[in-house]
Parts: C-alpha cells; sequence; structure tokens
C-alpha cells in the first residue's frame, strides 16, 4: 500500500473520499423513493422533506478555490488538529435550519472529518443574527483571533444590502479585517451572500457581491462563490426557491445549508492537498 504526501494510506484514504462524495454524486431520487433514504445533505437524525430534494451533486471544478490553504495543509502534514472559525451573521448561525447540527459549519464539520480520517477537525460557529461587518471585526480578538485558528471563513454583505447600506466603496472594514487575519498567519476564506429572493430583489446585490470578489482577488485570499453556487441551482438545475430557501425568503434551509457544506469541504480538502509545486504563494 503506498502512502499519500501527509504520510496517509493512499488507499484509505481514496475510499474514505468516495464513500464521502458518492452521496453527493449519486442521481436525484424519484418521488416514489422519498420515503426512503433520508436527503443525503441532512444531518443525521433529520428527516428528509416530504416533496424530498434531488441529490446533492458536488463537481469540484466548479468552485476551486484560487489559493492552497497552507496552514491547513502544513497541519495535515504534521498530524496536528485543524481548527476553523465560520464567521458571520444569521446564515453562519444557522437561520432557518431545524437545528444548531443542521447549520452549515456544523455539516463542515462532519464534511471534513470524513475526508480527514486522521485529524481531529473543530469548526467554531461564530455566526451572530443581524451583524453586520462591522459588528463582527468588533468582536475580532475574542470571536476569532482568541481562538487561534487555522482557518477563517468570512461571510459577510447580506445585511448590509438587505438594509439597504452596501459596503463602503472602499471596503474599509473587510480591508482591516483582512489585514488582521494575515497578520496571524490564519488561511482565508471569504464567503459572499446567498442568492434568495429578497436578497436579490435589492438593487445592489449584484454589485455587493462583485466587490467582495473584488476585495478577495485583490488582497489574493479565497473566495467561495455561494451566490453563484445558489443561482445554479436556480437557474441551471431549475430548482425552485423554495426547495433551498427557507419561507423567510432570505435564509437557507437543512438540504442547502448540507449542500453548501458538501461543496465548501470539497473545495477545502483540494486547496488543501494541492500538490506543493502548484501553490501561488510560499509557506509561511
Amino acid at each position: 500500500m503506498t502512502r499519500n504526501r501527509f504520510g496517509r494510506p493512499t488507499a484509505l484514504i481514496c475510499a474514505a473520499a468516495i464513500a464521502a462524495v458518492g452521496l453527493a454524486i449519486t442521481p436525484a431520487r424519484t418521488p416514489a423513493a422519498a420515503a426512503g433514504p433520508a436527503d443525503p445533505s441532512a444531518p443525521a437524525g433529520v428527516a428528509a422533506p416530504a416533496n424530498s430534494h434531488p441529490a446533492c451533486k458536488v463537481i469540484a471544478s466548479l468552485d476551486r478555490l484560487d489559493y492552497p490553504l497552507v496552514r491547513v495543509s502544513r497541519h495535515l502534514e504534521e498530524d496536528r488538529s485543524i481548527r476553523i472559525v465560520a464567521l458571520g451573521s444569521s446564515s453562519t448561525a444557522g437561520a432557518g435550519a431545524s437545528s444548531p447540527e443542521a447549520s452549515y459549519p456544523s455539516r463542515l464539520e462532519a464534511e471534513l472529518t470524513r475526508h480527514f480520517l486522521w485529524n481531529d477537525i473543530t469548526v467554531l460557529n461564530r455566526g451572530a443574527n443581524g451583524e453586520e461587518a462591522p459588528d463582527m471585526l468588533a468582536r475580532f480578538d475574542t470571536s476569532v483571533i482568541g481562538e487561534k485558528p487555522d482557518l477563517v471563513i468570512w461571510q459577510m454583505g447580506t445585511n448590509s444590502v438587505l438594509r439597504d447600506r452596501p459596503f463602503d466603496p472602499k471596503a474599509t472594514v473587510l480591508h482591516e479585517g483582512l489585514a488582521r487575519l494575515k497578520a496571524v498567519h490564519t488561511d482565508v476564506i471569504l464567503l459572499d451572500p446567498q442568492f434568495a429572493p429578497k436578497f436579490i430583489a435589492k438593487p445592489d446585490a449584484e454589485e455587493v457581491v462583485a466587490q467582495i470578489a473584488a476585495i478577495a482577488k485583490e488582497q489574493s485570499v479565497d473566495l467561495f462563490h455561494r451566490f453563484a453556487l445558489m443561482r445554479r441551482w436556480h437557474q441551471t438545475d431549475r430548482l425552485p426557491f423554495d426547495a433551498f430557501v427557507s419561507p423567510d425568503g432570505v435564509h437557507m434551509n437543512d438540504w442547502s445549508y448540507g449542500c453548501l457544506a458538501k461543496w465548501l469541504g470539497a473545495a477545502i480538502v483540494e486547496a488543501a492537498t494541492r500538490p506543493t509545486a502548484t501553490a501561488s504563494r510560499p509557506l509561511r
């Protein structure tokens, strides 16, 4: 049996990855099968809804992160635990989910644990309902930096748009937050807003999504395109909004939080295990 660059038995890792991703690429269930197995994107103990959902199909090449996750990769190589902080507002906290276990940070921890069987993975949910970027920056010391994270996933943008307060054109708060995260040498993934009826009805919605993408590129940090992912569900996969958006028209539901975690988890796995030769920035 060969071993990969993390010193793990390669065959076992492949089997684990196939087992973890296999559910994500199975064909959509027919209505007749809806009463059978639970939705693969739902946490344990959460039954599939009566109308069921299609399987969560992950195509990793569509949402590949631009930069390798250097610190996470190093911890994998050194058999160290990995600590992730999910910072954001209500869609990080889990509004719209049936329980805290159905939030995307909880589902992400389960996804990464299945991939990295030999490492202790912790995802801390530091989402707070109603917050905007300045509120999150105000609690950086306690909610983020004080946790000594190896990776921070920072979700922002939704509430400022819903309140008709688009980002500062200079994005001062976001730049300051990224500078503080870089100073402590943590990996960073920005997570943009959700594609949901009440959000996209706002005239500045697409502009803010584009601004976050521009800042991520300017600052050479990763961005996971949640907005584009959810738009594909609706426009390409032809899912009605009520299949992946909660009744409030803003937040995600159990299925979409779980599917987001699968897509984001696959992106993290790829970026953390990317061959060093393709890395676009040096180890820190």
